[in-house]
């Protein structure tokens, strides 16, 4: 019979740390961290498989469900010694959610479970303390009103501040028990009609009320986009956790906290927590009270000066959970009457910087292998790291300060809901999300925005946490400011009065808030970051070259660790300066003749170009991809622009218009472009293999350089093009080799962007020494996408979960990726020693990189700032399959 249920308490658990796809994270986590001998409240874990046979069966449990949760509950009533539901000394639990991957904050929690008119009064006994047991009542009244009974919680929030401000209080704990006593009998009134049903009072109803509740949360709009955002399949399911309740908020010898081991934002080896004294853990994360430091050099009113026993135990505990998961860990605990308790540990969210950090010290302290290392973090963090940062040269104006959460320099326009910043995000606007204090609600407005301001909460926070997760710069606990999200404004500490659409600038490193837009500069990548691509490096086995057409790009991609150019477009060159003119010139041109003069004048110029991206490259491999788009794309539109070119060009307008109008396609990416082009006026290919045959043999004769050419000839679909035009390249490269009379070896290959390319792989690999798989073009065309259009409804489609995700971010493996594994096989079958290679942007998305190196391309290439990216997916790649 399964086994749904497990249990832990008192240094026995039925479960292990490496039970996360059964238990869930936090109940593998409790499990461990009981069986290690730390302080654990009992409780036990429902497992993962009840939830997706929850989904399975129309939100049923199993039969056996109900009988293994009445028999662990007996066994945690043992333990404890108390009785769930009892008038006199009554047991109260905590109903908490755990899947397998860290969702913080996204699933729904219920604390303090099991108090009811009666119950309260055996709290009262157990603690001696009226105060505390109706703030316990309340919060959990609150709490289940809205995570149960799905209704709004600003609702009794606004009944409690309204109290509040009657009392002439700021703060919950300045309440006294009768007010309290009041707040738990407007809140039920309250349920009852909003709701029009009684708040219940059988403890073993609104138990099952919180796990179904939890349960169902695994499908709330915000776990779902969490979900996407982290590629965590919906298969995977949520565990529950129920567990006995410790207080922190049973007075000034309580408190509750959360902690890392090592700070989450540097990486550095510096304990980094925060608390607060007679509270409950859902007030440190939630950020309705800016929290205190744990460290004494953190701040003043630390946990170190007011509980220094509890703040030695906890220290210690911190070194065994650090020293036994071998990583950083995300802690969090309660104190009751001087007592410690531990309620979860997990491997903690880290910033990119922080990540890498982590990895390198703590190889180099004995924890971890530098494989380990590389495994630790991941290839699009580093994304992060290559963000820019303040230039310290440049004038700012500090208006505020708040707590540095997340780091990165970021400026935009003042927005004060997630759904502002979800629209502004949609119309291309780079915005900054300020909020009071976020929730998980706010999820897709923080993925949108350029970075998250709050006004509220710690470096513990909501905000912070996933601002951290996502790589979102973050300033939270920012006291200073004053928001009114009726004005749509925040004041500072100066009278200063900042509205909707105002630009601000927000230090993630430092906690400032600037007014206007401050300039930024590019980071460098040293240091521990040197350290840890060196150990990459050492393990890769496929190359990563970069996507570049002009020598400052190159640099930035060699900087980076590019190893070559995988694709340089030609016709960006022709976009530039003067060279434009003489495009056009030859487009217009009624013969060949005409063509050929145009052209001449274009010559120089391409040979400056590839003279450039050669000399950034010198001694690596660059490809170079002949003319691709259509001609029409040279020529202008609008009436003023061809009236003007007209005129340059000394022909009539009549003329002009009838030209581009003779260009014009339906269907222009299917059209007359690529090597169709050059089948119809080689000319054009023939200019551009001089070009590039000439710069390199000038840097092979005058400055010794050891150059190999990649001639790519682009859009071939059968292979007689490429033969006819492969003939030609030969032609003119071997000429202009025997004009320089030096000795060059080139290669000659063709990009697979067609599926019939793809399919008839073995026959074009008689004419090409190389493939590129152009997976751009190839997704278009194998799917019948518009990649121009697409983004209208693809959207749509994975929301709709018909595609896992956009195939033009992450390779379509089973369609697309089966094209590029058949043109690799029957390219190889034909001519062994080939070269493969992919120059789509999937070359610097990291699951598009593992799989090519499954495939066994040679290599990948990606746009410069991607290129570190790259190199550590393709790590990863090599070191999995070990």
């Amino acid at each position: 019979m399964a086994k749904y249920v497990y249990f832990f308490g008192d240094g026995i658990s039925e479960g292990r740390g490496d039970m996360k796809n059964l238990l869930g994270g936090k109940g593998a986590n409790l499990a461990e961290m009981t069986s290690i001998g730390l302080p654990v409240p009992a409780g036990f874990t429902i497992t993962t498989e009840v939830c997706t046979a929850y989904y399975d069966n129309d939100r049923n449990y199993p039969e056996t469900l109900a009988g293994e949760v009445e028999e662990n509950l007996a066994r945690v009533e043992k333990l404890m010694g108390k009785k769930f539901g009892d008038s006199s000394n009554p047991l109260l639990v905590s109903v908490r959610s755990g899947a397998r991957a860290s969702m913080p904050g996204m699933m729904d929690t219920v604390l303090n479970l099991g108090l009811n008119d009666e119950t309260v009064k055996g709290v009262i006994a157990q603690s001696g303390d009226e105060r505390f047991a109706y703030d316990s009542y309340r919060r959990f009244i609150q709490m289940y009103a809205n995570v149960v009974m799905d209704m709004d919680g600003d609702i009794l929030e606004h009944i409690l501040e309204k109290m509040k401000e009657e009392k002439g209080v700021e703060e919950d704990t300045a309440l006294t028990a009768e007010d309290l006593k009041d707040l738990v009998f407007q809140f039920k009134i309250k349920v009852k009609e909003e709701l029009g049903k009684d708040f219940p009072t059988d403890p073993k109803e609104q138990l099952w009320g919180a796990i179904s509740a939890v349960f169902g949360s695994w499908m709330n709009a915000r776990a779902i986009t969490y979900r996407k955002l982290n590629n965590i399949p919906a298969e995977w399911g949520t565990a529950v956790n129920v567990q006995s309740m410790v207080f922190g908020n049973m007075g000034d010898d309580c408190a509750t906290g959360v902690a890392f081991t090592r700070n989450p934002s540097t990486g550095e080896k510096v304990f980094f927590g925060e608390f607060l004294i007679n509270a409950q853990g859902e007030d440190v994360v939630a950020g309705i009270r800016t929290p205190q430091p744990v460290l004494k050099s953190q701040g003043s009113g630390s946990m170190e000066e007011l509980l220094p026993e509890c703040f030695a135990q906890l220290m210690q505990v911190q070194a065994t959970l650090e020293k036994h998961y071998r990583d950083m860990q995300d802690i969090e605990f309660t104190i009751e009457k001087n007592k410690l308790y531990m309620l979860q540990t997990r491997n903690g969210k880290r910033t990119a910087k922080a990540a890498v950090k982590v990895a390198v010290d703590m190889v180099e302290e004995g924890l971890i292998t530098k494989k380990e290392a590389v495994l630790r973090v991941e290839p699009a963090q580093l994304d992060q790291l290559l963000h820019p940062s303040l230039d310290p040269d440049a004038d700012k104006s500090v208006v505020a300060k708040g707590l540095p959460a997340s780091p990165g320099a970021v400026s935009g326009e003042i927005v004060f809901s997630a759904d502002e910043a979800e629209e502004a995000a949609k119309l291309g606007l780079k915005v900054i999300l300020t909020r009071i204090e976020t929730s998980p609600e706010d999820i897709h407005g923080m993925h949108a925005a350029q970075g998250i301001l709050t006004a509220r909460g710690g470096m513990t926070s909501h905000a912070a946490v996933v601002a951290r997760g996502m790589g979102k710069c973050c300033v939270a606990g920012c006291g200073d400011i004053k928001i009114s999200y009726t004005d749509q404004q925040f004041t500072t500490p100066s009278g200063q009065v900042f509205k909707k659409g105002d630009v601000i600038t927000l230090d993630g490193s430092t906690g400032e808030v600037m007014q206007g837009e401050v300039p930024t500069v590019q980071p460098e990548l040293t240091g521990d970051f040197g350290n840890l691509m060196t150990w990459v490096d050492e393990y890769r086995t496929m190359k990563v070259r970069t996507n570049a057409d002009t020598p400052h790009d190159s640099q930035v991609a060699r900087d980076f660790g590019a190893e070559g150019i995988g694709l340089c477009r030609t016709e960006h060159m022709f976009f530039e300066g003067d060279r434009i003119m003489a495009v056009r010139e030859m487009i217009l041109a009624a013969h060949v003749e005409g063509r050929k003069k145009a052209l001449e004048k274009i010559l120089p110029m391409q040979k400056e170009d590839f003279l450039g991206l050669f000399k950034v490259m010198k001694g690596l491999p660059v490809t170079i991809r002949l003319l691709d788009p259509p001609l029409h794309e040279f020529l202008p539109h609008g009436d003023d622009e061809i009236e003007a070119l007209a005129k340059d060009m000394s022909v009539t307008v009549d003329t002009l218009k009838a030209k581009i109008e003779s260009l014009h396609e339906f269907n222009p990416m299917l059209g007359h472009r690529g090597c169709r082009l050059a089948v119809t006026f080689p000319e054009i290919y023939d200019m551009q293999v001089r070009a590039i045959m000439e710069a390199a043999c000038e840097l092979i004769k005058n400055e010794g350089f050891d150059i190999v050419p990649e001639i790519m000839i682009p859009l071939v679909g059968e292979v007689k093009e490429l033969a006819i035009l492969r003939a030609n390249a030969i032609r003119v490269a071997d000429a202009v080799i025997a004009e320089y009379g030096v000795e060059v070896t080139y290669l000659i290959g063709t990009m697979i962007e067609l599926p019939r390319a793809a399919l008839t792989a073995n026959v074009i690999a008689n004419e090409a020494e190389f493939f590129s798989f152009g997976t751009n073009d190839l997704t278009q065309t194998t799917y019948g996408l518009s990649r121009d259009d697409a983004g209208k409804f693809l959207p749509f489609y994975v929301e709709q979960e018909i595609y896992p995700c956009d195939p033009f971010v992450s390779i379509d493996q089973d369609g697309v990726g089966e094209l590029v594994k058949l043109g690799c096989e029957r390219g190889r079958a034909t001519r062994p020693d080939i070269k493969l290679g992919i120059c789509g942007e999937h070359g610097g998305e990291p699951a598009s990189v593992i799989f090519c190196h499954k495939v066994g391309l040679d290599y990948v290439s990606c746009s410069p700032f991607r290129v570190p990216i790259a190199r550590l997916a393709a790590a990863h790649a090599a070191l999995m399959e070990e």
